[in-house]
């Protein structure tokens, strides 16, 4: 069986037919880890016996003939700050390696597993989910499958990449500036982001309390629907968690655009990017039959407050590490670290302050509107080891800009979807659009999105290995 040519639902569908097994599905995508993960660079650990045992599960229900669950038996795989019983967090760092191992599963994983899917392992990503580009000192970098020489983006890249090179058909990722999105652009999958608090982070490694999200990578836009309503669920062991009930997008797909009134973000959203960025945008507003510009209120002062919230909560996380393990992090991260626990509290204070402001701004905005299209990453993915950016006459440190256009979105809350986009100039390579809809409604965003994969604007690419 050939995990390649089939993607999440169809997976699900032909084990629920018996055209084929579970343990048959699953032994394809280890099989298929093994071949290529030497050169992805996305699996940092592996958890096969565990798969073969949940797959085998999985193929007793259906000889006892019960009803199986929505995902039963499709392969996926977790970013590595995502507890699984019994083994190390490791959260991309070398000093996690001497914690315990989880007693427990992550929440999301609990909410994969009771829908049916199977679990492989943990993937790669930046250390502490401080990076947008996955150049992990400590396990080596992730590599784009569409380009191995090139980065799969961060901090999630093993996630992306997975996904990417056919290995599993979903993952989990975690996004606090844009850290789901800007590898679903870089290595041409769909991506969700959904609304700040919308998914239990109960059992996940912190980063940023007050902006970190957790959400799904997958091979087809019906995938990732079927993943993110099995994730959903009302936590009442999570305070961060606010979502009071389950809201299914799965059959969203059926109402079409009708009533949805869809812009495209101009001016930062434009100044911030390049021409074949802009072009993503641009196919995707043609297939969907739009052409309004709309200004999105204070995205540069909302990037640089998300800086700030970003370096207090994070440098101040791990102040313990810093004093007595800094020569044990990641060279690429541990300044910012440092600096950010150095801040005035008086920066943090007027940073959040201002994101009151902004997220009142934000919401009155989408009073107008329902959905707005954004690139999702100001270039396609750059060579592993680069440094700086050219940027429209601008030049940028390049892992810090690759945030550029996520940041803004992220601060407030709203739920953004990463549609996979090939504009024609890139050499073959994916450039992501954010397809943003007003908080908790991220069943817009999925309409529009699935317009984009009727029409064939948007799609993944088969990989060249």
């Amino acid at each position: 069986m050939d995990t390649q040519e089939h993607t999440t639902e169809q997976i699900a569908q032909g084990i629920a037919t018996g055209d084929f097994s579970a343990h048959e599905v699953v032994t394809a995508a280890i099989a298929r880890i093994e071949t290529t993960n030497a050169r992805v660079n996305a699996f940092t650990t592996p958890c096969f016996e565990r798969a073969i045992g949940e797959a085998r599960t999985v193929d007793q229900r259906r000889a006892r003939g019960e009803a199986l669950p929505p995902l039963a038996g499709v392969p996926y795989a977790v970013k590595n700050l995502f507890d699984i019983e019994g083994v190390v967090t490791l959260a991309g760092s070398k000093i996690n390696q001497s914690n315990p191992p989880a007693p427990a599963d992550a929440f999301l994983v609990q909410q994969m597993q009771a829908a049916g899917a199977v679990l492989l392992g943990g993937l790669n990503m930046d250390e502490y989910a401080y990076g947008f580009t996955t150049e992990n000192t400590h396990y080596g970098p992730s590599h784009n499958p569409h380009d191995l020489t090139r980065i799969a983006g961060g901090s999630s890249g093993g996630s992306g990449a997975a996904v990417a090179a056919r290995q599993v058909s979903l993952t989990l990722g975690s996004d606090t500036n844009g850290s789901i999105r800007v590898p679903a652009s870089l290595c041409g999958v769909w991506g969700l982001k959904p609304t700040f608090g919308r998914l239990s982070r109960r059992g996940s490694y912190p980063f940023v309390h007050s902006i970190d999200h957790l959400g799904p990578f997958a091979d087809s836009l019906p995938g990732l629907a079927l993943a993110y309503d099995a994730l959903q669920g009302v936590d009442a062991n999570d305070p961060g968690c606010h979502a009071k009930r389950v809201e299914p997008v799965s059959t969203a797909f059926a109402q079409g655009l009708q009533g949805l009134r869809i812009g495209v973000l101009d001016g930062y959203f434009q100044e911030n990017a390049t021409i074949l960025a802009r072009q993503a945008v641009q196919d995707a507003a043609h297939a969907l039959g739009v052409a309004t510009n709309v200004a999105w209120p204070d995205a540069g002062l909302a990037r640089a407050a998300a800086f700030i919230v970003t370096a207090s909560e994070g440098g101040q996380l791990h102040l313990d590490h810093l004093r007595a393990q800094a020569q044990d992090m990641e060279p690429l991260s541990v300044d910012r670290f440092m600096a950010g626990a150095l801040q005035p509290a008086a920066w943090y204070v007027q940073a959040q302050r201002f994101r009151r402001q902004y997220r009142d701004k934000v919401n009155a905005l989408f009073q107008d509107w329902d959905v707005l299209l954004a690139p999702a990453t100001p270039v396609s993915a750059t060579p592993i080891g680069t440094e700086w950016l050219e940027l429209n006459g601008q030049r940028l440190p390049s892992r810090a800009a690759m945030g550029l256009l996520t940041q803004p979105i992220s601060f407030a809350g709203c739920p953004v979807l990463v549609a996979p986009m090939w504009p024609q100039g890139t050499g073959g390579m994916p450039l992501g659009v954010q397809v943003i809809s007003a908080p908790w409604r991220e069943e817009a965003a999925f309409r529009v999105a699935h317009i984009l994969s009727r029409s064939g604007a948007a799609h993944l690419n088969k990989v060249r290995f």
